[in-house]
C-alpha cells in the first residue's frame, strides 16, 4: 500500500507527512508549489476541490481525502494509531483537533500574514492577530500543565497542532513564556519520525526554542 501525498512545505503540509512517518506507512509525494499557482491544476482540483494542500490518495482502495484534519483521521483509522477506539478517548482527541482546525490554524495563519509577510501595513490587525496568538498559546499552555500531550496520550491531535507551533517565531511568540508548551514541543521535535516529517518536501527543520 502506498499513499500518493500532495503537499508543500507548510504547517498543514507537515501534518500529514509527519503523520505518515509516524504511522510508518509507504508514500509518494508530490509537491504541489502553491507560490506558483499549482494547487489551481485540474488534475490537482479532482483531488482537492478546495484547491488547498494537502491531499491523499490511498492507492490501497483509490479514496481521495481532502483537508488535513479528515486525512489524519483517515489515516489513524486505517492503521490502528494515535486516534483511541474508547469512545470517550476519541471525544477529547477530536476535540482538540478541532480546536486546532478552528483556531490554532487559521488565526496563526492570519498572524503570519500580518506579522511576518506584512509588517507595518495594518497596525490593528497586527495588534489583534498578535493578541489573538498570545491568547491560544495560553489555552495550549494551560491544557499541557495538566497532560502530557493535548488529549492525553500522543494522538493526531498533536501532530497536527506541533507543524503550528513549530512556526512561533513568526507569530512572535516566545516558547520560554509558555513552559508547558515549550516542554511539549521538546517531546515532539525529540520523536525521530517527527523531523523527518518535517523535512517534506524542502528539507525544511524543526526550528528549536532558544
Amino acid at each position: 500500500m502506498t499513499i500518493e501525498l500532495y503537499t508543500w512545505s507548510t504547517p498543514n503540509g507537515r501534518k500529514i507527512s509527519i503523520g505518515l512517518e509516524e504511522m510508518g506507512l509507504d508514500y509518494t509525494v508530490h509537491p504541489i508549489n502553491i507560490g506558483k499557482g499549482e494547487q489551481f491544476a485540474p488534475e490537482f482540483l479532482k483531488i482537492s476541490p478546495n484547491n488547498k494542500i494537502p491531499a491523499i490518495v490511498d492507492t490501497d482502495n483509490g479514496i481521495s481525502v481532502f483537508e488535513s484534519g479528515a486525512i489524519l483521521m483517515y489515516l489513524a483509522e486505517k492503521v490502528g494509531k494515535f486516534y483511541p477506539q474508547e469512545f470517550a478517548k476519541r471525544i477529547k482527541v477530536n476535540e482538540w483537533l478541532m480546536w486546532q482546525m478552528g483556531n490554532f490554524g487559521p488565526m496563526l495563519g492570519r498572524a503570519h500574514a500580518y506579522l511576518h509577510y506584512n509588517p507595518g501595513k495594518a497596525p490593528f490587525a497586527e495588534e489583534w492577530f498578535a493578541k489573538e496568538a498570545i491568547r491560544l498559546y495560553g489555552v495550549l499552555n494551560t491544557l499541557l500543565e495538566k497532560t502530557e500531550f493535548m488529549a492525553g496520550d500522543y494522538t493526531i491531535a498533536d501532530i497536527a497542532t506541533f507543524p503550528w507551533a513549530a512556526r512561533h517565531e513568526w507569530q512572535r511568540i516566545d516558547l520560554n513564556d509558555y513552559p508547558h508548551v515549550k516542554r511539549w514541543y521538546l517531546a515532539i521535535a525529540a520523536r525521530p519520525a517527527v523531523p523527518k516529517g518535517f523535512a517534506v518536501p524542502g528539507g525544511s527543520v524543526i526550528p528549536m526554542p532558544k
